[in-house]
């Protein structure tokens, strides 16, 4: 397999106690931008959803549990967030290094900076915006070990090779939902963020990924109508009882 050249997440950061996905590899967050903290996540129906606020920066923070090189290929709404191309496994990713955790804030547009994520309506999003609708409100991380060479065998030894233990996710999610488009959420293209980055080799250790990391995200508003969120949409439904007494009206 040829070597591949990926960027190097060189942010370091401070651990996190609780993480909203992790495997066995790795770990992703969900950050806001206005906060600084992860963002609360909810389970529903095996998936895992975060709720976004409309005008929202945020961030993915990657985490490497391990102790070898890692690469994670960043899909965000079906979109590489480097190279900009319909997200697939085998694309560009950030390395992380042993127990090495970065935050990625936004679209990759050179070695220095990036465009910056934030939470906005489908049809300003950054995937819709470049045709591509269908994969709105779900990030991913495909996540590679790194090929590492086999030390020499003494003379005379045997060497049983454990089967590959490579996962892969598909998000089996139907079209055509009921809610109109402009209601869900989806990720933009914002203000330019510096955010200085090189690149390295990775040779990966296999063609599949090793595991692959899924969050869901929407309003919280649309999360409650679905159920995923407990409790009735704040300004989802009319109400015929909403007040007390009848105000005097205004004066013209």
């Amino acid at each position: 397999m040829k070597n591949i050249l990926a960027l190097l997440a060189l942010a370091i950061l401070s651990g996190c106690a609780s993480v909203a996905d992790a495997g066995r590899l790795a770990e992703v967050d969900i950050i806001s931008g206005a906060t600084g903290q992860k963002l609360e996540t909810w389970r529903h129906g095996g998936r895992l959803y975060v709720a976004g606020t409309p005008g929202e920066r945020f961030a993915v923070r990657l985490a490497n549990r391990g102790g070898g090189r890692l690469l994670a290929v960043l899909s965000v709404d079906g979109v590489n967030a480097v190279s900009g191309e319909t997200a697939a496994a085998w694309q560009s990713g950030y390395v992380l290094g042993p127990r090495q955790a970065a935050e990625i804030r936004g679209w990759r547009k050179s070695l220095d900076d990036v465009a910056a994520f934030y939470f906005t309506a489908l049809p300003d999003s950054y995937a819709a915006r470049s045709g591509r609708p269908d994969n709105v409100g779900v990030i991913g991380v495909a996540v590679f070990r790194e090929f590492v060479e086999p030390r020499p065998l003494p003379q005379g030894a045997l060497s049983k090779q454990a089967p590959a233990a490579a996962e892969s996710s598909r998000d089996a999610t139907a079209g055509g939902q009921a809610r109109r488009e402009a209601e869900r959420l989806g990720t933009g293209h914002g203000e330019r963020l510096s955010d200085p980055t090189r690149y390295t080799d990775f040779r990966r250790a296999g063609e599949t990924p090793a595991e692959v990391l899924t969050i869901h995200y929407d309003s919280r508003e649309n999360l409650m109508a679905r159920g995923i969120i407990p409790g009735t949409p704040r300004y989802g439904y009319p109400q015929p009882f909403p007040g007390g007494f009848v105000p005097d009206p205004p004066r013209s």
